[in-house]
């Protein structure tokens, strides 16, 4: 079979050293080094507050309490595992509404469970080898609760107002009845007027003081595989069932106009004495 001759002087050529040929690297674009020292020295310089007087909009406390909440769940595993190893839990409230004139409060949420368990890869009769696996679930709970105001009591809410009115209009009128000097004094009914007024309430709402949890954590159905060698102790669940109580502490708050009242003028700053 024939064969073809390369020319190999070109592509030496290209590849020497200094040729335009060359492969160009490409270096990094920037470089910073530096970072902060270890203390900074400051001056403490005279406060000037208003001493007058002044009224402002802030949230005060219309009450603060502790929310007894009762989650019963199953959680049920995408494998079969030998053992919960860790659950990292952290309390996630996406609803905290207060329904003004019944004083009930609305509160919903989550727990976010992080469950780390270990499964089985290879066994026999003296012990089990594999993974450690995680899975993370989102458990719902929702309740309501009477509250009791022990801060101040929320402003009642404003309803907005619509009023009608109308304009006075006379007309000539003729006909059987009606004699020529008579005439029709009423309203327009060919116009509708009115004045509409809405008021923008400030509605309560709630800050997450604090949240503890109380857990039982109990696998259900544990089994032996069937065909599987394992120590005499050992089963695999897939089914969690959960037990906890979540006492939550609320703070419930309302924007309100506060008057704050006037102080007297801070002293002025003595002179530096000087030796």
């Amino acid at each position: 079979m024939p064969y073809t001759t390369y020319n190999m002087t070109p592509i030496l050529q290209n590849n020497a050293v200094g040729s335009q040929f060359q492969p160009k690297v490409t270096s990094k674009c920037v470089n910073v080094q530096g970072g902060t020292t270890g203390s900074c020295v400051n001056t403490p310089t005279t406060i000037s507050p208003l001493t007058t007087g002044a009224v402002s909009n802030i949230p005060v406390v219309l009450a603060e309490l502790t929310i007894q909440i009762n989650v019963d769940s199953l959680i049920n595993l995408p494998e079969p595992a030998l053992e919960i190893k860790r659950i990292k839990k952290h309390v996630k409230v996406t609803q905290c509404l207060l329904l003004q004139d019944t004083n009930v409060l609305f509160v919903k949420g989550f727990i976010r469970k992080n469950i780390e368990y270990a499964t089985r890869k290879c066994s026999n009769k003296t012990g089990v080898c594999g993974d450690i696996r995680h899975c993370t679930v989102d458990v719902p709970f929702s309740c309501t609760t009477p509250i009791t105001f022990n801060g101040i009591a929320p402003l009642p809410p404003v309803p907005r107002t619509s009023t009608e009115f109308q304009y006075l209009r006379q007309q000539n009128i003729s006909g059987p009845g009606f004699a020529d000097k008579d005439r029709l004094l009423s309203g327009d009914l060919s116009e509708f007027n009115q004045i509409s007024t809405e008021y923008f309430n400030q509605l309560p709402f709630c800050e997450l003081i604090s949240a503890r949890i109380v857990e039982f954590d109990e696998t259900i159905n544990p089994t032996r595989p069937h065909g599987v060698t394992l120590p005499f102790e050992e089963r695999e669940f897939k089914c969690i069932q959960q037990k906890a109580v979540i006492f939550l502490t609320l703070k419930l708050l309302q924007k309100r106009q506060v008057a704050i009242g006037a102080i007297s003028p801070f002293p002025p700053k003595p002179p530096h004495c000087t030796f």
